[in-house]
């Protein structure tokens, strides 16, 4: 009788020892370095506007004006180029490409319970573990700049996040694989292990976000024509008309997506009609791309709203130069940039939107979601010194849990080891980072202004 071939995979032991060597090759204190190679900030924005709506290039420039936390929300892509240019770990994971402390939230999963999550996905793809630490500390210290806190208070909590991201990878580590992939983070169970401060924002977070359904926004945004059609109230220039070729093929590419939605949420949307769809202008990085609401609506007024938004290549990809998964080059071959999203938020989110599917279309590649089932944030600028340190480290926990899914995880924690030296040189490279980011700001500031 014929027997299966059998290649043991390597225990978690083994991984670890991996990531004990990768130390060879990139010591630990190299994280420290921020390598500045030729570049140039403006070249690389401006060419990310030429790929956009026209109209909406000055929309985005103002938005990211605003700040430093707002420009270094939009800057992706330079820090990706940054990233590229500098020494890494070589520990590849699935990355969100785009973890900064605005990117993580609350949402409704599919039983209708609050979960607290990474919510952007526009980014994601394969890289260096660190790549996405780098990004959520660097937010910190910035977005801790831009709210005046204290110096001291802002070093607790970039190192906090560092200490809670090696504490909750390396936890993970020693679960199984499925014990990983059923792991996620019930908010209101979490509210009930926080200091009252970081509790009472939290329950303030809940409390809005269950306010934001899909039925709320359809109220605000939309009213009944005389037919009984729900139609959208244009709100320029964050809600306009689209482009009549996408009224002509909209059912076109409603089959399209359905394509790659599920068979319970493709029989779903049978009960509905395409009654109407707009232009929406969203986010700071994103301002330019092409985004879409499509309100659906039935025979007796319920409505459903679905967001299609434009995908592009992931900056990790185009900037930082990571060679890609041949799994995922095929992917983006075969269905486009928009399945690349979808593929890599399910596998770093714990509970996904059932909605979630892919298109392409002749002005690109797109994902579709729904639109406000339950979204909130916490906006991390407003928010107390306890809370912003506590908030900081959920981040990092939280992106940990994301990371474990990929089969380098143990190797993480190998490199990481007791977490001191991973501490101080993420740590050095957070608040060298922001520098570099404050020096762009400037630069882009005064470029506007000419």
């Amino acid at each position: 009788m014929s027997e299966l071939d059998w290649d043991p995979p390597l225990t978690s032991a083994g991984r670890r020892e991996h990531g004990r060597a990768a130390r060879a090759a990139t010591p630990r204190r190299a994280l420290a370095e921020v390598t500045i190679a030729a570049r140039d900030p403006l070249g690389i924005l401006a060419a990310q506007d030429a790929t956009r709506v026209p109209e909406l290039v000055p929309l985005r420039a103002e938005r990211m004006s605003a700040s430093p936390f707002a420009f270094y929300r939009g800057t992706a892509a330079l820090m990706a180029a940054d990233l590229a240019a500098a020494a890494h770990s070589g520990i590849i994971v699935a990355s969100c490409g785009d973890a900064h402390v605005a990117n993580f939230g609350l949402y409704a999963s599919a039983q209708r319970t609050l979960v607290f999550d990474l919510n952007d996905f526009d980014e994601a793809a394969w890289a260096p573990w660190e790549w996405d630490v780098k990004r959520l500390v660097t937010s910190v210290v910035i977005g801790g700049r831009a709210s005046s806190r204290d110096e001291a208070v802002i070093e607790r909590a970039t190192r906090g996040a560092i200490r809670a991201y090696a504490r909750a990878i390396a936890a993970s580590s020693r679960r199984s694989p499925t014990e990983r992939y059923f792991s996620h983070f019930d908010a209101a169970a979490t509210s009930r292990a926080l200091d009252p401060a970081s509790r009472k924002t939290l329950e303030a977070a809940i409390a809005q976000a269950r306010h934001r359904t899909g039925e709320r926004a359809t109220r605000k945004l939309t009213e009944l024509d005389d037919d009984g059609r729900r139609r959208f109230v244009h709100q320029p220039p964050t809600l306009g008309p689209v482009e009549p070729d996408i009224i002509d093929r909209v059912h076109h590419l409603i089959a399209a997506y359905l394509t790659t939605a599920t068979a319970d949420i493709a029989h779903l949307l049978v009960h509905y009609r395409v009654a109407d769809i707009a232009r929406r202008v969203v986010g700071v990085g994103s301002v330019g791309t092409r985004c879409y609401l499509a309100l659906f609506q039935d025979g007796d007024d319920h409505t459903l709203l679905l967001q299609p938004k434009q995908a592009m290549r992931s900056v990790l990809e185009e900037h930082g130069r990571i060679p890609q998964p041949p799994v995922l080059d095929a992917l983006i071959e075969r269905s486009g940039q928009g399945a690349r999203v979808v593929a890599l938020q399910r596998i770093l989110q714990a509970l996904s939107d059932p909605f979630l599917g892919s298109l392409r279309g002749e002005r690109g590649d797109y994902y579709v979601r729904q639109f406000h089932d339950m979204k909130g944030g916490i906006d991390a600028e407003t928010l107390d010194d306890e809370p912003f340190v506590t908030y900081a480290q959920a981040c990092a926990v939280t992106l940990a849990r994301a990371h474990s899914q990929s089969l380098t995880a143990s190797d993480v924690t190998g490199y990481i080891g007791g977490g001191g030296a991973v501490e101080d040189a993420l740590t050095a490279f957070a608040y060298g980072y922001a520098e570099v980011s404050l020096r762009d700001y400037e630069a882009f500031r005064a470029a506007r202004a000419r």
